[in-house]
């Protein structure tokens, strides 16, 4: 028995998402052989993959169909996160840039994000989160950080920021450069300005994602990003009631735009129904239902997740304890499977699409 047999056999092994096999992928790394023992080494596009196990499998049932029984088959898995950013002076230890986005305020949008943040890093991956939304920074409080500053650190006689990092998490906030009762009033050259010093003069290291929570609607921080650096994709989030819908779908299409042209990773559908602490089997769609898959059906992209209105998401936001470290609440294996299904999309969209950039928006 010789590599090139073990090869031959994991050739016939797909990647569900990405439809070609692991051999052609590259997948496949550190290939032992003595006697009836096997082992190699499968490189995943993300430790988040919710398809390891069935991968194993396949690759067992693959050597066994081929070569036969009676060996001992060891399948190390790692990951190595893809990227399909053009790298450039901004961020470029950066693999993916991922916008968070919704229509409206109120629809959940920071605690997805934070929860989101937080369940990728549990995975193993390196993850770092800007609070882009500068006049109502809540991301401090949802990590329990807001009296905390970030340190500078001088490169090339210049000063940078040294993001706080929590839960293991890299952070960066206007909340953590003002005092948390105070108000920033800005106009919006100079909320873009802290924007672009938080890309740009933050000390962010190698990070396999790093996610925006954006501010609601469609504003100057939107095009002040998408202008900035090159963005992965963007993930919309919405409740099911219509009103959130209507803005939703204003902020699908600002992504779409022919100038803007960022993907759209999929829906989020947030505060689905509500399910009663005591009736935990229970489920009330009090804001409506099917709206965040009917959005997703309009625009053909996935719906990501469903994330039930509990009452231990709310107390773990104000407590700065996410809810994702609870591992027995039933909201924390719904955005563990969040994470999943994103860490997916991003794998799925950096394999079948064109590399992104900057955008170039010009105005008469």
């Amino acid at each position: 028995m010789t590599e090139q047999e073990i090869l031959s056999a994991l050739s016939k092994v797909q990647e569900p998402d990405l439809k070609k096999d692991l051999v052609t992928l590259g997948m496949i790394r550190d290939i032992k052989v003595e006697d009836k023992k096997i082992s190699f080494t499968v490189v995943l596009t993300t430790p988040a993959c919710p398809l390891k196990e069935k991968i194993r499998k396949d690759c067992i049932d693959a050597i066994t169909e081929q070569i036969g029984d009676g060996f001992e088959i060891t399948i190390n898995m790692t990951a190595q996160v893809t990227s399909s950013r053009s790298l450039g002076p901004v961020l470029p230890e950066v693999k993916n840039i991922i916008a968070i986005a919704s229509g409206k305020g109120g629809v959940g949008k920071s605690t997805v994000t934070t929860n989101l943040a937080v369940a990728l890093a549990r995975s193993g991956a390196r993850v770092g989160l800007i609070d882009a939304d500068i006049f109502g920074p809540s991301i401090p409080t949802m990590f329990n950080c807001e009296y905390e500053q970030p340190e500078m650190k001088t490169v090339n006689g210049k000063n940078f920021i040294v993001p706080v990092e929590h839960y293991g998490v890299k952070l960066i906030s206007i909340g953590f450069l003002a005092p948390p009762d105070s108000a920033i009033v800005w106009r919006g050259p100079m909320a873009s300005s802290a924007l672009k010093q938080f890309f740009s003069e933050t000390v962010w290291g190698e990070l396999d994602y790093l996610l925006i929570d954006l501010p609601p609607g469609t504003s100057d921080i939107h095009l002040t990003m998408v202008q900035t650096v090159p963005v992965t994709g963007a993930v919309i989030v919405t409740t099911p009631q219509k009103v959130a819908l209507a803005d939703a779908t204003k902020g699908v299409a600002m992504f779409r735009q022919k100038q803007i042209n960022v993907p759209v990773l999929g829906i989020i559908e947030n505060m689905s129904w509500f399910t009663p602490a005591e009736l935990p089997g229970s489920r009330y769609p009090i804001f409506g239902q099917g709206g965040g898959q009917a959005l997703a059906d309009k625009f053909e992209v996935p719906l990501l997740g469903q994330i039930p209105l509990v009452q231990s998401i709310r107390e773990s936001a104000d407590n700065g304890l996410p809810v994702i470290l609870k591992e027995d609440e039933i909201s924390s294996q719904a955005f563990a499977s969040l994470a999943e299904a994103l860490a997916r999309q991003i794998a799925i969209r950096n394999a079948n699409f064109e590399r992104t950039q900057p955008t170039e928006i010009t105005t008469r």
